[in-house]
């Protein structure tokens, strides 16, 4: 999904002055038992060729939980229900090609495969897999921060201090 029509008519008004926004990221996980036998479904991003989480921003009055399904299935065709919170954390400054920059309040939630055929659903990706937890793809430091909570099952969630 291209970027939201809230922040598009923010953008409007103050330019490519940092904005401070809600964003989810879904660990979205399928297979029971050990994590041995589980698998955590990823993008490949159009923009940088990095294989991360489904993520998106939260739209305004959004659920952060309702987000994550509705970002999953925008992004991979994946239908996910939400497990439980994560994490909270934040993200550093992101400058965009066009000079926009943004911080994001990063919700991280697991989620639970329900159904879909994981495809490429929108046009922020160019591929979408399953991949083994021992098997994973160089994440950037964020999207792996995430996916270390989603796994941390009896931790509950974390906040960065």
């Amino acid at each position: 999904m291209p970027t939201p029509e809230f922040v598009l008519s923010l953008r409007e008004t103050i330019g490519t002055a940092p904005l401070w926004l809600p964003g989810c990221k879904a660990v979205v996980l399928r297979g029971s038992g050990s994590e041995r036998s589980q698998q955590v479904l990823l993008v490949r991003r159009v923009d940088n060729g990095r294989w991360t989480l489904p993520a998106g921003i939260i739209e305004p009055g959004e659920e952060p939980a309702s987000a994550a399904v509705r970002e999953t299935l925008e992004e991979t065709n994946v239908t996910c229900v939400p497990r439980r919170l994560a994490g909270v954390g934040t993200t550093h400054e992101v400058t965009y090609p066009n000079g926009d920059r943004a911080r994001y309040l990063d919700v991280v939630m697991v989620m639970d495969y329900v159904c879909g055929e994981a495809r490429v659903n929108d046009d922020e990706n160019t591929d979408v897999g399953w991949f083994g937890l021992d098997a994973l793809p160089d994440l950037p430091q964020l999207h792996a921060r995430a996916l270390a909570w989603g796994l941390e099952e009896a931790a509950g969630a974390r906040f960065v201090p």
